[in-house]
């Protein structure tokens, strides 16, 4: 006897797009959603897989980016500059010695 056509639901797309926008492995996700394979996970939600992380990701980055532009939060904006815009902190300079001191050998006119 054949399967049932596995059919999904809305509530199963949703899990699926989260959990990939989480960077789960699509073998666990598919064992989430008893589902017997990779291959069927990706059969049916491909659409959900590929569009998860860049969804999670752009969230992200729009938190980030009110965080960093509301002045509540020096880090973020600290973290924005350099990431994003590629400012970088400075090495502290240290200054050059003029020159070395000399070294003296000093004997003793007796032990000599």
């Amino acid at each position: 006897m054949a399967r049932p056509r596995f059919i999904p639901t809305i509530e199963q797309r949703r899990t699926v797009r989260t959990m990939a926008g989480l960077g789960m492995r699509q073998e666990d996700i598919a064992t989430c959603l008893d589902i017997r394979s990779a291959k069927t996970l990706r059969r049916h939600f491909r659409v959900e897989l590929d569009r998860g992380a860049p969804e999670a990701n752009a969230r992200v980055a729009q938190t980030l980016y009110q965080m960093a532009t509301s002045g509540k939060c020096p880090q973020a904006t600290i973290y924005w500059t350099k990431a994003r815009i590629g400012w970088r902190d400075r090495e502290p300079v240290e200054p050059m010695p003029s020159e070395r001191p000399a070294f003296l050998v000093v004997m003793d006119k007796e032990a000599a």
